[in-house]
């Protein structure tokens, strides 16, 4: 099937963008074709071949610009490029989890793999990818028979079950995974989550080193409590991990107990986070290190939260409990924010409470998470501020 694409639309994939929006499509689509197309121009000449599929990002992928078939052997040469190219993560005893294949990134737009332990999680971002999941799925275990267990996520929307086991074993659970020398359990067929964020491995490799070492630190948004872990592995004095949800209080202590850690110098508080900080205010609790990593939107009974509006209001409550001399570690994978935004919205905050602050360490996306030629594809944004009261 052929597509026809605006002027605009060309330019945008021709400068490197493998994304289409629904604004590059001359004509508009009444019904996503679940099949391989031909991108062209107004006179019918080959532009790309990829295919358009509804997820957050767009309205489809380019795939290819050489006029090659979308076949096996196309889906296993991605493969095969994806893999050789994280050898050094094969060879790291330290670290068994990584991303193994980052969609666009690896270019194939709508689709991504992650490695844990010799075990395969395969998410799908819209119905169409899912309509060639047979073709992928035996495209990869052709180039990755090694693979022991395959799960499945499901990230469109769908009637589909957003979690299940494809192929293999499943693994005893919780599945221990290293990262960085630190024990993490995971588990990988619980609805989207696994227990444990990939791309956040290096800021807490930052932890494990000793970045919060004789300090006491503040996990806001903890989930199951990794970055505090990492911070208590790396010689914290004491971590107090926050989070709304009932679950994280069993997976933060489990996560300490895997690693042997004991649980005396640690605190798990399921609160609102906001609730948290008029608490600690109230009690006079301070922190040398806190660390801000919510969702980029989350509902509860009382109220919304979004990381473009809400994120200064974090930093200014953080600044309230924050030792005199500390530091902030400030995190978003809000795609639609960009880094200059973000970063404006901290300091923004951060002059109105009166501090004196600096940009010490600054991280993006891991190498096992390349990025694509946009600037949605790069989403993670970690800043780390040193500040003085």
């Amino acid at each position: 099937m052929k597509i026809e694409l605006t002027n605009y639309g060309i330019k945008r994939i021709r400068q490197g963008n493998p994304l289409i929006q629904e604004e590059d499509l001359r004509q508009p689509i009444k019904k996503i074709p679940l099949e391989w197309v031909t991108f062209v121009d107004n006179k019918n000449n080959y532009i790309a071949a990829g295919y358009l599929g509804k997820q957050n990002k767009g309205f489809g992928w380019v795939l290819d610009q050489t006029q090659r078939p979308i076949d096996q052997a196309f889906i296993m040469e991605k493969f095969q490029q994806a893999i050789e190219q994280r050898q050094a993560f094969f060879a790291d005893e330290t670290t068994t989890a990584f991303r193994l294949f980052n969609g666009e990134g690896d270019g194939f737009g709508g689709v991504t793999v992650d490695y844990y332990a010799d075990y395969l999680v395969i998410s799908w971002y819209n119905q169409t990818i899912y309509h060639f999941q047979k073709l992928i799925v035996d495209s990869l275990l052709n180039v990755f028979p090694t693979a022991k267990g395959v799960v499945e996520k499901i990230r469109f929307k769908s009637e589909l079950k957003e979690s299940r086991w494809l192929a293999g074993e499943k693994p005893q659970e919780p599945l221990i995974i290293l990262e960085n020398g630190v024990s993490y359990a995971v588990y990988l067929d619980e609805g989207y989550m696994t227990g444990v964020f990939l791309d956040q491995k290096e800021v807490r490799g930052r932890l494990t080193e000793g970045l919060a070492a004789g300090q006491k630190v503040l996990n806001m948004f903890s989930y199951t409590g990794a970055f505090s872990v990492a911070a208590a592995y790396g010689g914290a004095l004491e971590t107090t991990s926050v989070d709304l949800a009932q679950r994280s209080l069993p997976k933060t202590q489990e996560q300490f107990e895997v690693n042997g850690l004991s649980l005396e110098q640690q605190r798990i508080i399921v609160m609102d986070t906001f609730d948290y900080f008029r608490y600690a205010a109230r009690k006079n609790l301070t922190y040398d290190l806190i660390i801000l990593d919510p969702p980029s939107f989350a509902r509860n009974k009382k109220k919304t939260f979004s990381v473009a509006k809400d994120y200064g209001r974090l930093i200014e409550d953080s600044v309230e409990i924050l030792s005199d001399e500390g530091m902030i570690i400030a995190s978003t994978n809000a795609a639609n924010l960009p880094i200059k935004k973000f970063k404006q919205s901290i300091e923004e905050a951060l002059k109105k409470k009166e501090v004196s602050f600096q940009l010490a360490e600054s991280y993006r996306l891991p190498a096992d998470f390349p990025a694509s030629n946009f600037e949605e594809s790069n989403y993670l944004k970690v800043l780390f501020y040193t500040i003085k009261k």
